[in-house]
């Protein structure tokens, strides 16, 4: 497909493959090792059993619409409509890509924080789009808001923002998500919010951008299942926002998927009705994880930088010897038995995030405790 040429295959692929080859602990790609709630597995058994085996509505199903409606307002204070303003998607992904679809036209620009998850590049191109990034740098990885203003052109078409961020563990500040909310409002722009991490953060908190005035009815907010209850495989996802949004994005994804996953609905449907001692717990708990692959990287050499949120950390190589990032990766299976993703995939200025790596923590303690053991013994090269 010429839109997607020079995309080739997903790195994720690539050192997923390479850790089950080397038999290597795979830090990589972000999925826990071990499964969610009981209690929620549980629902999808008796859903399986119980019949729920054809094509949900194509909206999603009643009762997790409004556990999502339920759940923004429940935790962010936002209103929603349960038959025009939620749609279940195929996960994130999906949405994301579904938007894209839906509201870029040939020669569009959109605006995205740099370093960004790859299938972002992959939903900008199918849809002819041009994307444009922001760059956050380190150490600190915080927002630019000179250069999101500078980004902006006449054929500006919406901005694609990810807070909690992947890769860096970024969590957008109100001051950061109101310059964006300015820009986005004096330029009459779109901002379309991955916010699947937003359960996971450690320092500060999550704000959606939808929260602040004026720009409900300009943003189209995602998020899915599988981080905050550890079940991505089971790919369930949701869009949120304004009538015409949610509307112009059923379109594509009629096209696309039409429905998905229906004894897993339900069940999320009563995970996102959990108390609230359920995300505190998540969030303590991969706080502490964090904590200690941090602090073992630290050890090893690395230079680590600060995680706010999200599964990873982020660290660069410089200081054990290393410079590129994409043959440390490579390398580290073989050094270590350990798997990292490299920062430049996520770049168009590939050489900003040459020498960064990230390390995926939502593993179980000895998992983490046996690949901070393993980098410990890396030496620099020659």
């Amino acid at each position: 497909m010429p839109r997607l040429r020079g995309l080739g295959a997903t790195i994720f692929a690539e050192m997923s493959a390479l850790a089950v080859a080397t038999d290597s602990i795979n830090l990589g790609q972000g999925f826990p090792d071990v499964d969610g709630p009981d209690e929620i597995k549980q629902i999808v058994v008796d859903g399986v059993w119980g019949g729920r085996n054809q094509y949900a509505p194509g909206n999603g199903a009643a009762e997790l619409k409004a556990a999502i409606v339920a759940h923004q307002k429940r935790f962010y204070g936002i209103e929603l409509d349960v038959d025009d303003e939620v749609l279940v998607t195929a996960g994130a992904t999906e949405a994301v890509t579904a938007a894209m679809l839906a509201l870029v036209d040939t020669g569009d620009e959109v605006i995205a924080l740099e370093p960004y998850y790859d299938s972002y590049s992959a939903a900008i191109a199918m849809a002819g789009g041009v994307r444009v990034p922001v760059t956050l740098r380190a150490p600190d990885f915080r927002l630019d808001v000179d250069r999101l203003r500078a980004a902006v052109t006449p054929r500006t078409k919406l901005i694609l923002l990810n807070s909690p961020h992947n890769p860096t563990g970024v969590v957008l500040t109100r001051d950061e998500l109101q310059a964006v909310a300015d820009v986005a409002i004096e330029h009459d722009l779109i901002v379309v919010t991955d916010e699947v991490y937003e359960h996971l953060v450690y320092d500060g908190s999550h704000l959606p951008i939808s929260t602040l005035p004026g720009m409900f009815e300009r943003t189209l907010t995602i998020s899915s299942a599988g981080k905050t209850f550890a079940f991505t495989g089971w790919k369930v996802g949701w869009a949120t926002g304004p009538e015409e949004l949610v509307a112009a994005i059923r379109t594509t994804k009629q096209f696309m998927t039409f429905t998905n996953a229906a004894p897993m609905q339900p069940a999320i449907a009563h995970g996102l009705s959990m108390p609230d001692s359920y995300f505190t717990t998540l969030t303590t708990d991969l706080r502490r994880k964090r904590d200690l692959l941090s602090a073992g990287l630290a050890r090893a050499g690395f230079d680590v930088f600060a995680s706010q949120g999200t599964y990873f950390v982020t660290a660069d190589i410089r200081p054990l010897g290393y410079d590129d990032g994409l043959a440390f990766c490579r390398e580290l299976p073989k050094l270590a038995g350990v798997v990292a993703i490299p920062h430049s995939v996520f770049y168009d200025h590939v050489e900003i995030g040459r020498p960064l790596v990230r390390f995926a923590f939502c593993k179980r303690d000895a998992v983490l405790a046996e690949a901070v053991d393993r980098v410990g013994k890396l030496t620099s090269p020659g």
